[in-house]
């Protein structure tokens, strides 16, 4: 007997590189799940992590880096806030500059 396939579909799950109970810092939601200005998980709603190694959800670090009272600290440990490089995490050293947060502060 042989069977001939006409058609395939494949089906294909993803995660984030990160223990699977960590939540984000601000809102305390699971990352594989979203947060509170998301309806659906993924690259709409995805991670963002700081040098200092907290992770949160993008909208959630973006909102609170906008506020005055943040002064551009990661909430967690109260570091100044700078995007950790993924991209080139494994490639090594980069020229690429990693961008900085500065809150708007009126002093």
């Amino acid at each position: 007997m042989k069977v001939t396939i006409k058609e395939w579909n494949s089906v294909a799950t993803w995660q984030w590189d990160i223990p699977a109970d960590d939540v984000c810092g601000i809102c305390q939601m699971h990352f594989d799940g979203t947060c509170p200005t998301c309806k659906y998980p993924g690259d709409d709603c995805s991670l963002l992590s700081g040098k200092c190694g907290h992770s949160f959800h993008m909208h959630c670090i973006m909102k609170w880096i906008k506020q005055d009272a943040a002064k551009g600290q990661c909430p967690m440990c109260r570091q100044p806030f700078e995007w950790q490089d993924q991209a080139n995490e494994t490639d090594g050293p980069s020229d690429t500059p990693i961008p900085t947060i500065e809150a708007d502060t009126e002093e």
